[in-house]
């Protein structure tokens, strides 16, 4: 999760690389740091803490200069501590970098290095790239940056720069985004838009193996033989208003209540009411190419694989294509059978994800087509694929995902109509009547969001339960493990989702009355069976807060939080939305700050126990 920012032009960069610094602060990080060309070499500062204190730390000990590189850092090699801070040096002082990513064999490379008398003062792997560098033959940086990296096995995004050569910066990319920033006369680096938004709205995105180099004056993109590279100058849509809190005290809750417009964007343009049918143009899948899919792949990590999951129901049920969801990060080094008429989808908000892009591309090898559902324009995953659907839910800030998460299901739910219409599996007033659904999709997450005051009771009734249990049925099945994953990215808390059948396959014989459980009711055959489980934990003892548009149905419960009704098969967009907003009252009520990572191990306030 660590940041990086860079400038070079005629300002003073440190202004901007503290800006920078700040609008990446809801990534995580544990230290930051600058390093500037000040005409008579490099100076470094750098702690471990945030960044205000690294601001502080200018104004005490100022350093001057027009071009520079600045980072925020999450631990990974060498504790949080000022020395492990990038940006990191050479032996002399001469070179300095900061670096996203992991040096995989960067033992290796040390033993390398010590006995020609390089000397490692940090416990990090990208201290090692720095003395690589150092040693690399060449008469410019990047001459260096690539001689420098050919032995480097892992991933990077990282900035470089180099006291004899003032007024450069040395980018280079692999398997980490990073970005140029193309402004007049001025030139930015960042690893997320957001950073340079301010000054801004060009930006280029570097593909993998490229080396960009910049100046005041311009910029140049290489290939690892240093052959100069073509890339797309793309805008970035939203604006600085997109990243500012308003009258949010939480990212978190923005985004939240910001679900009734993203929802109402991810549709626009998408729905034909006349002819009970989609438009999805970006697919680039002729009619011919849909008749042939037999089977759809769907890979995803975290809250977008919970989304994949809602999206095999829909797809599956609309369709009538067989959909099998995997875990990219266990996908992709599993060996993969080529099996005809198989389309890929790999989602991913940012369309960064390297597990969920490293699938797509394992996939591919193995004939499939593949389509991307993102929502970062001009993001890896959206270049790679060949064709797919973005979300247009803006940037998504809140360490929880919220709003990408129904815009991910609203986008496969879409896929689903359209996939049912072009293979013919679907007469078009059935069609008519799941568009005219899909158009009461804003308006019923609008509702779910009025049940904020009894989120807020709720929460407030059940402080000191013991353990989290989320439970859920087909659809809403994922939801249970979207509502629990919620409440353990807000609170630090153990929970767990389970089918609510699951339940009697273990989970049942630890539950006790100190524990909560969390079951989403919604119509159909299966409500009874439903009712019946609940009435069983209401002998145990438990807390059961019902969800959904039958949660008021359901007996023997404590809370009841009731969703607008809806096609079962769209269900999961409304329900999600108060398992979003208790999970953010539980944190509230924790004193957890629900829009910033912590270290595993490192939350020293965390109660033990679950309250709501």
């Amino acid at each position: 999760m660590c940041g990086i920012v860079g400038y070079v032009g005629p300002r003073e960069a440190v202004p901007i690389l503290l800006e920078g610094l700040a609008r990446l602060e809801y990534r995580g990080y544990d230290s930051a740091g600058v390093a500037l060309q000040n005409g008579a070499g490099l100076q470094t500062r750098k702690l471990a803490g945030r960044v205000q204190g690294l601001a502080d730390l200018l104004s005490r000990d100022p350093v001057h200069g027009t071009c520079g590189i600045a980072h925020t850092r999450w631990a990974t090699h060498g504790g949080p501590t000022d020395g492990n801070a990038h940006p990191h040096t050479d032996c002399n002082g001469e070179f300095a970098l900061v670096h996203n990513g992991i040096v995989e064999n960067a033992d290796v490379l040390r033993r390398r290095l010590e006995p020609a008398g390089h000397r490692f003062t940090t416990e990090t792997d990208t201290e090692v790239i720095a003395h690589l560098i150092e040693d690399a033959a060449g008469d410019t940086l990047e001459e260096r940056v690539i001689a420098a990296l050919a032995p480097v096995e892992g991933t990077y995004g990282l900035a470089v720069t180099w006291a004899a050569e003032p007024g450069k910066i040395v980018v280079a990319r692999r398997g980490s985004p990073v970005l140029l920033g193309v402004g007049d006369g001025e030139h930015f680096v960042a690893s997320d838009a957001s950073a340079v938004l301010g000054h801004t709205r060009s930006v280029v995105y570097l593909q993998d193996g490229d080396i960009a180099v910049l100046t005041a004056d311009g910029y140049r993109v290489l290939d690892r033989d240093a052959v100069e590279q073509e890339r797309a100058v793309d805008a970035i849509e939203w604006d600085l208003e997109a990243l500012a809190l308003g009258p949010y005290p939480h990212f978190m809750l923005k985004e939240i209540c910001e679900q009734t417009e993203t929802v109402r964007n991810t549709l626009r343009g998408r729905l034909l009411p006349g002819e009970g049918f989609a438009r999805l143009n970006g697919l680039n899948l002729s009619p011919g190419q849909c008749m042939r899919i037999r089977r759809i792949l769907i890979v995803a990590c975290g809250t977008s694989w919970h989304s994949g999951l809602v999206g095999r129901h829909a797809l599956e049920e609309l369709a009538g294509i067989p959909v099998d969801v995997e875990y990219a990060s266990e996908y992709r080094y599993r060996r993969q059978l080529q099996i005809p008429g198989t389309l890929t989808i790999a989602v991913s908000q940012s369309g960064e994800t390297a597990d969920t892009l490293e699938a797509l591309r394992a996939a591919r090898a193995t004939g499939s087509a593949v389509v991307g559902v993102v929502n970062v324009v001009g993001s890896t995953i959206a270049r790679e694929a060949d064709g797919g659907i973005y979300l247009h839910a803006g940037p998504e800030i809140g360490v929880a995902s919220t709003k990408a998460f129904t815009s991910q299901v609203v986008a496969l739910l879409v896929l689903g109509l359209y996939l049912a219409r072009q293979r013919g599996v679907m007469a078009v007033d059935e069609g008519r009547r799941l568009v005219a659904e899909f158009e009461r999709l804003p308006e019923l997450v609008s509702r779910a969001l009025e049940l904020e005051p009894q989120v807020k009771e709720v929460a407030a009734a059940y402080a000191g339960a013991g353990n989290a249990l989320y439970l859920g049925r087909g659809v809403n099945y994922p939801v249970a493990l979207e509502g629990a994953l919620k409440l353990r990215e807000a609170t630090y808390l153990s929970t767990e989702g389970h089918d609510v059948e699951g339940i009697l396959h273990g989970p049942l014989i630890s539950l006790s009355a100190e524990d909560s459980v969390v079951v989403i009711a919604h119509p159909g055959a299966s409500l009874e069976r439903t009712a019946e489980l609940t009435a069983a934990l209401h002998e145990i003892g438990t807390s059961t807060v019902a969800v959904g548009p039958s949660a008021a149905g359901l007996p023997a419960t404590s809370a009841q939080l009731e969703t607008p009704a809806i096609d079962e098969r769209l269900a999961a967009m409304v329900n999600v939305v108060p398992l979003q907003w208790l999970a953010l009252e539980v944190s509230r009520r924790l004193g957890v700050d629900a829009d910033s990572f912590r270290k595993v191990g490192r939350y020293a306030d965390a109660q033990s126990k679950f309250t709501l």
